[in-house]
């Protein structure tokens, strides 16, 4: 049996729809809360590169489509797998975003652990762009789960 599971997660984040889309396009924001490093925003047909230079690891990041304050969807991994940020504005001023990532190949039970994996690290980049957006609190949540010595 082969699975094909596709990952969400979602946070309500209590700021406008605008500034929520803008901290997952533009580095400056987005390294206070994921990766710690970019070479750039994020952009239709741009391939940009991210890195966790806590675990000395990057991924180059394939853009392949932005629709301003609505929709992020980009490829990364080798094989690649597809992640799209979907932002709803709710009348209150607050933004749902939604992450899905789907595509994870290999046996089984790899495929699963990478399911796992990215449930895991979405939920704790949504807690912590919240978090960022919505106290001006860097939690440090992605290099604080699984610290290097």
């Amino acid at each position: 049996m082969t699975i094909h599971p596709v990952v969400r997660a979602q946070m309500l984040i209590r700021r406008p729809v605008e500034e929520v889309f803008e901290a997952f396009v533009n580095p400056a924001v987005t390294t206070r809360f994921w990766f710690t490093r970019s070479s750039g925003r994020l952009e239709p047909g741009k391939t940009v590169n991210w890195a966790w230079e806590m675990y000395g690891v990057s991924a180059d990041v394939r853009v392949r489509a932005v629709e301003p304050n609505k929709r992020i969807l980009i490829e990364w991994d080798d094989p690649p797998t597809s992640v799209e940020w979907t932002f709803t504005a709710r009348p209150d001023g607050t933004t749902l975003v939604v992450i899905t990532n789907e595509g994870f190949s290999g046996e089984d039970e790899a495929v699963v652990a990478q399911a796992i994996d990215s449930m895991g690290g979405f939920t704790l980049v949504l807690a912590g762009a919240k978090a960022l957006l919505e106290h001006g609190i860097e939690l440090r949540l992605v290099g604080d789960h699984n610290p290097v010595d």
